[in-house]
């Protein structure tokens, strides 16, 4: 049986046989008035009638041509083969003494049994000599190499004589021949169909579709299965995950963008409501902005953080009264301009006299009312347990009224204002772990580092100077120390006392007052801070130089001198001298 299930019996060809229907080839041209497609009839049907040309495989034909040699027209069982085989049935020439004898082949043929009785066909008058399933010699498996050769026994005279007559095939024997057609690539959709995920039959393979195109279905005659068909869930399916991706890539592309080269969120207008904010102390601009969306002053930090930068200034520390939704500019420009808002700034090194003035000046109470609110409140202020530790404490809440912005609207109390400065005060110290730092320094007590912190604020005329005004002020509190003995001998102290701030104070003025915080009168530091640090100069404090230096000056207001023997600094002082008098 051949891959297309044609077999040596009398069944139909297969239609995907690529030799099926193959007419315009038969290996040969025709012979003179005859039907080319008529010649080899015979060899397609075994059991068709007799034809008058049929040969005796014993004798010699009627043209003098041994049957299995040419045939009468070129035709002979092992003559041209439509099929390209060889004139031999098996590729080898026939035994001589072998060549007059019957061949027989006793395997099984399941299609074809053996007939070994002689058997009448219709509209024959004789029957044929018994046969045992070969047809003149041909081996069953070569369906296609024995095929238009006469039956054995034969007498092509013996039936009739005379004119040639073509036999006549039944119709359900004759198969069309017809040229094979060039054989196309299979589709790749086709392949993809194959795929068990777009197969119908539950996710069945080749290997399925080979065990139902069995050999009974092909004898059968069944054609070959419908095409599968894709999925309508499957199809579906992938449609979902497609849109799903391509919906989100989208949406993070487009919030990629929006986030990096977009424009940020923002409302549009002054706002409308109340809202107090408080920003802490060291705050950039982002965290700020944060700060403000998250109360829904602003739409995004991002829309603040473009206002600030435009303005080109810096919002300080502090807390403002504000309102909602507005935009980034509005909100920038009510947090830089005090006029617009009711905002107390605080700045570094101020004293608590001058705050407390301030905040009577902004409530719009009677000079000196603050102070005295003060004075009286202190220890319900809320300061820390190490705070107010001397007797000789000018002002207790000194040193604890933390730079920075605050709201102080119209029927504010100064109790209140002043509770809210405090703690901002402790909000910062809180994280710098005062105790343990002032005792590594040499100190007594935490309130000692920010009466060290007040001292550099006040005579520091830089950021870049704070390291070196702090060990100024440790190398001169050691009394051994061969430059001041142990006194500090800074003019601020002197200026505090007096709520003042000259410069030019004659020395033996200051060296004759008495009082605790006159740092020329007494040695160490005085009893408490003389001002109100910021945050650089505490840190510097806990962290100063140690280059050796022991005297400063500052000729211009902008930077300072910094010298390690009184005779150097001496030098720096004629010379800031000398200045003065050239400038008149």
């Amino acid at each position: 049986m051949t891959e297309y299930g044609r077999g040596p019996g009398s069944q139909p060809w297969h239609p995907e046989d690529p030799l099926y229907g193959d007419r315009e080839w038969s290996g040969h041209h025709a012979a003179a008035g005859q039907d080319s497609y008529a010649q080899d009839r015979y060899a397609q049907d075994p059991y068709a009638q007799q034809d008058t040309y049929a040969h005796d495989p014993y004798a010699p034909d009627a043209y003098g041509q041994d049957p299995y040699g040419q045939g009468g027209y070129g035709q002979g069982p092992y003559g041209q083969d439509p099929y390209g085989h060889q004139q031999y049935p098996h590729g080898y020439p026939p035994d001589p003494q072998q060549q007059h004898q019957q061949p027989q082949w006793d395997g099984q043929d399941a299609g074809y049994p053996h007939q070994r009785h002689p058997q009448e066909y219709p509209g024959q008058g004789g029957t044929y000599p018994a046969q045992d399933g070969s047809y003149g010699g041909m081996d069953p498996q070569d369906p296609y190499g024995g095929q238009g050769g006469s039956y054995p026994g034969q007498d092509p005279y013996q039936a009739q004589q005379g004119t040639q007559q073509m036999p006549t095939v039944p119709a359900e024997h004759q198969v069309p021949r017809q040229r094979q057609a060039p054989e196309e690539p299979p589709l790749q959709a086709d392949e993809e169909d194959d795929h068990p995920f777009f197969n119908d039959g539950g996710g069945r393979g080749d290997a399925d579709d080979a065990d139902d195109d069995g050999e009974d279905g092909e004898r059968s005659g069944e054609k070959g299965k419908p095409k599968k068909r894709r999925s309508g869930v499957a199809c579906l399916f992938v449609t979902v995950v497609l849109v799903g991706v391509v919906g989100g890539g989208g949406y993070y592309a487009y919030d990629f963008w929006q986030t990096r080269f977009g424009p940020a969120p923002d409302y549009s207008g002054q706002g409308t409501g109340r809202i107090e904010v408080e920003v802490p102390s060291g705050s950039g601009n982002a965290e700020i902005g944060s700060i403000l969306a998250d109360k829904g002053v602003v739409k995004s930090s991002g829309a603040f953080v473009d206002a600030v930068e435009d303005s080109g200034k810096f919002v300080q520390p502090g807390t403002y009264t504000l309102r909602k939704e507005m935009s980034g500019a509005a909100a920038v420009k009510l947090m830089l301009d005090p006029s617009s808002s009711n905002a107390l700034i605080v700045t570094e090194g101020m004293r608590d006299a001058t705050i407390y003035a301030a905040i009577d000046k902004k409530i719009g109470l009677k000079a000196g009312t603050t102070a005295g609110v003060a004075k009286k409140e202190a220890k319900n202020l809320g300061l820390p347990s190490w705070a107010d530790d001397n007797s000789k404490i000018k002002d207790p809440l000194e040193g604890f009224l933390y730079p920075s912005r605050y709201s102080v609207g119209e029927g504010a109390k100064p109790a209140d204002v002043l509770r809210k400065m405090v703690a901002e005060a402790n909000r910062n110290y809180s994280g710098l772990d005062l105790e343990d730092k002032a005792k590594e320094l040499g100190l007594k007590s935490p309130l000692q580092l920010i009466s060290v912190a007040s001292l550099v604020q006040a005579e520091g005329v830089t950021h870049d100077d704070f390291r070196k005004m702090a060990e100024v002020v440790y190398n001169r509190l050691k009394p051994a120390n061969p430059e001041t003995y142990g006194k500090v001998e800074f003019d601020s102290t002197y200026n505090y006392i007096k709520n003042q701030s000259k410069i030019d104070i004659p020395i033996s003025e200051i060296k004759q007052y008495d009082n605790p915080y006159n740092t020329y009168f007494y040695k160490g530091l005085p009893p408490g801070p003389i001002g109100n640090p910021g945050h650089d100069a505490l840190k510097a404090a806990m962290n100063p130089t140690s280059d050796g230096w022991y005297y400063f000056i500052s000729l211009d207001g902008k930077t300072s001198q910094f010298s390690k023997t009184y005779a150097e600094h001496q030098k720096w002082v004629d010379k800031f001298n000398k200045q003065r008098k050239n400038n008149g």
